[in-house]
């Protein structure tokens, strides 16, 4: 039997959620931990581990999408889903419009739970080791490298990109838009990371330095 996922319902529509969060455990493969505000959600992200956020674009004490960047940024692995109002601007990041049939939602649901499993458990090559993002670790034959949250989000990002990743680019997919991180913090992660992997950190082959950012070797 599959193991029952931890969603995080947000959304100060009381009606809404309670009925979203009904709809959800009857489906018998979800656990929904409901918050009406921004507030409630921080409580609860910074409680339990999430499979997946679904979080309404209009809280009464921030917006989804700069929410969504916040638990990030505190640690939330979890996919987001936003919920847009009609005719608004789109929201910084994956959504649904509102009104949606839970079928839909549903559907979208899964393609993210399916899609965050596949790129967390499914192991790629990267340069001369099998790279394993959801045990954190790169392997070559007998050697094991262990890697921090940042380093396997580095490297996860640049493989997903498959091309040379402006450094403020990889800065924000990282870490998010927080002011107080710079490119420096960047440069200090990718220096300690190909210190752990490369033969030679000086000429590296695997975390290439690129015009203006940095790609995988071929």
């Amino acid at each position: 039997m599959a193991s029952i996922k931890r969603i995080l319902l947000v959304d100060d529509d009381a009606l809404l959620r309670q009925s979203l969060a009904e709809q959800l455990t009857r489906e018998g493969a979800y656990a929904v931990a409901e918050a009406a505000n921004a507030t409630e959600a921080r409580n609860l992200a910074g409680e339990e581990d999430f499979a997946l956020a679904i979080i309404d674009q209009q809280l009464p004490d921030a917006t989804g999408d700069a929410l969504a960047r916040e638990l990030k940024n505190r640690g939330l692995g979890a996919p987001v889903l936003l919920l847009s109002e009609p005719g608004a601007p789109p929201p910084a990041g994956e959504y649904i419009e509102k009104p949606f049939r839970f079928a839909d939602l549903l559907a979208r649901m899964n393609q993210h739970l399916s899609r965050h499993a596949a790129n967390d458990d499914a192991p790629v090559a990267i340069g001369p080791y099998l790279f394993r993002p959801g045990a954190k670790l790169l392997s070559r034959g007998p050697r094991k490298v262990r890697l921090t949250e940042k380093e396997t989000d580095i490297l996860k990002f640049l493989h997903a990109a498959g091309e040379t990743v402006a450094r403020e680019t990889l800065l924000h997919e990282v870490w998010g838009y927080n002011p107080a991180v710079t490119t420096h913090t960047l440069e200090t992660h990718i220096y300690r990371l190909r210190k752990k992997i490369e033969e030679n950190v000086g000429e590296a082959k695997i975390v290439v330095t690129e015009e203006g950012g940095y790609r995988l070797g071929s």
